[in-house]
Parts: C-alpha cells; sequence; structure tokens
C-alpha cells in the first residue's frame, strides 16, 4: 500500500490526514504483515494461497 492510497481512503470518508499519520499507517500494515507472517509460520504453512489465507488472519489468541 502507498502512501497515495492510505490519504485517499482517508480523503474518502472526509478525514484530513498529515504525513506522520499516514507513516503511522503503514508501520502498523507492516506489523500486521509479519503477525501474519508468523502465523502461518506457526502452522506450519510453506506457502499462502487464498484458500488457505484464514491461517494468516487467524487469531491464536482464540486458542489460548
Amino acid at each position: 500500500m502507498t502512501k497515495k492510497q492510505v490519504k485517499q481512503i482517508f480523503h474518502e470518508q472526509g478525514i484530513q490526514i498529515n504525513n506522520d499519520a499516514v507513516e503511522m499507517v503503514l508501520e502498523q500494515l507492516k506489523k500486521e504483515t509479519i503477525v501474519m507472517a508468523e502465523r502461518c509460520k506457526q502452522g506450519n504453512f510453506k506457502r499462502l494461497s487464498p484458500e488457505h489465507f484464514w491461517v494468516a488472519e487467524w487469531s491464536m489468541a482464540l486458542v489460548l
């Protein structure tokens, strides 16, 4: 996702967003992506495909 895409999404909702906030959104997306990759690794998946996407988005907190 690019800075322009983040700004556009907020603009469509009538929300102004400055560059620092855009960077924070991108950093949050990066963190979420890392967590998704870690979930795949915990689930012993070597390749993520659409039919197994639930592994990446599924929260391990549900099990604990």
